[in-house]
């Protein structure tokens, strides 16, 4: 296992455990092996995950609601308890090293929960209170976390007067009282509104740049094009995909299109290139004069040289263009499902 990903497109394949374990330590932050969760009644939640966090990175943990993302988190942090499979953090296994490891471990799981008649400061006071290994005098550990979080001046505000996005960000400030190596972030920015959003993303892009390593999930593209460096895709309780956001980027080929009369020699140009998967546009092969469009993967070929090869065989080139799948296209490709793209 290693901390630049695993081949595009395939469920990574764990390795041997003690091996595992030795980079876990020295290169991931979280690492799982087949991590597999099911319910009574036999519903399969999570399904041999084999999770690789690298340490130092964003990642987001993607996929639509119901893939099992939330019961994996649950399962890190030893709120749930694995049907077979482990998994470890900053290099300890999770349950059993959990009263050594969560002081370094900072979470927000299903959305927070303070008492809405309380300051937040009262609140993290509280929070700060029921951690028995935290040192004395909490007044500055407390100011310190609001500060990080933009909410010094909200701080004897009532808890039930907040904005969605402070509470958010208040939950963020409790999981920070103590100085963290990991983050873990279930869903940050659901439910809010833009505004709320943009605090919650700056404020991961702030946590990240004091080298701390943050894990969200979301189902939100904004957030993993913006913030995260790496990404592991959900579908249906398994991890489709998992490595560096530019790798996912590049997963799938660029295609070259080209708008012409003549469509047939076009056709055959390609062919004679290597291009592959060619699909023919609306006028399909049709008559000479009759336009349309033909479109095949670009691979390694340059367009520049397609299109002289196109001209050098007389086909009139009335338009041509070259795309690559957006990040939405990638995930409906991955998922079988689409993802909310902005908030």
């Amino acid at each position: 296992m290693t901390a630049t990903g695993f081949p595009r497109w395939q469920k990574p394949a764990g390795p041997p455990r003690e091996q595992k374990r030795a980079g876990a330590a020295a290169d991931l932050a979280i690492a799982s092996s087949a991590l597999t969760k099911r319910f009574r009644g036999g519903q399969v939640a999570v399904d041999h995950i084999d999770l690789a966090v690298p340490t130092g990175s964003v990642y987001g943990f993607l996929g639509p609601n119901g893939s099992g993302k939330t019961t994996t988190i649950r399962m890190l942090l030893g709120l749930a308890y694995p049907t077979s499979g482990g998994a470890e953090l900053l290099g300890v296994p999770m349950p059993d090293g959990a009263v050594s490891v969560l002081s370094r471990v900072g979470s927000l799981v299903e959305g927070p929960a303070f008492y809405p008649y309380l300051s937040g400061w009262d609140n993290l006071a509280r929070y700060d209170a029921a951690d028995r290994s935290a040192p004395p005098k909490p007044a500055a550990r407390i100011g310190s976390a609001l500060e990080r979080v933009g909410l010094s001046a909200a701080a004897k505000k009532k808890y039930r007067n907040y904005s969605l996005g402070m509470k958010q960000r208040l939950a963020i400030a409790a999981g920070l009282l103590r100085p963290r190596e990991l983050i873990i972030l279930d869903e940050p920015t659901n439910g809010l509104d833009p505004q709320g959003t943009r605090e919650v993303r700056s404020l991961v892009r702030q946590i990240a740049a004091d080298g701390i390593t943050v894990f969200v999930s979301s189902h939100l593209l904004a957030e993993v094009e913006q913030v995260c460096t790496h990404v592991g895709v959900m579908r249906t309780g398994r991890l489709v995909f998992q490595g560096p956001l530019a790798e996912l980027r590049r997963s799938a080929a660029a295609r070259i299109s080209v708008r012409t009369a003549d469509v047939a020699t076009a056709a055959e140009v390609f062919g004679k290139l290597g291009l592959a998967d060619p699909v023919t546009g609306p006028a399909g092969l049709g008559q000479q004069g009759e336009e349309g469009v033909i479109s095949a993967e670009l691979g390694d070929a340059e367009p520049e040289r397609v299109c002289a090869e196109l001209v050098h065989a007389g086909v009139g080139v009335r338009g041509l263009s070259v795309e690559s799948p957006s990040l939405e296209e990638l995930f409906v490709g991955l998922t079988g499902e689409g993802f909310d793209v902005e908030r």
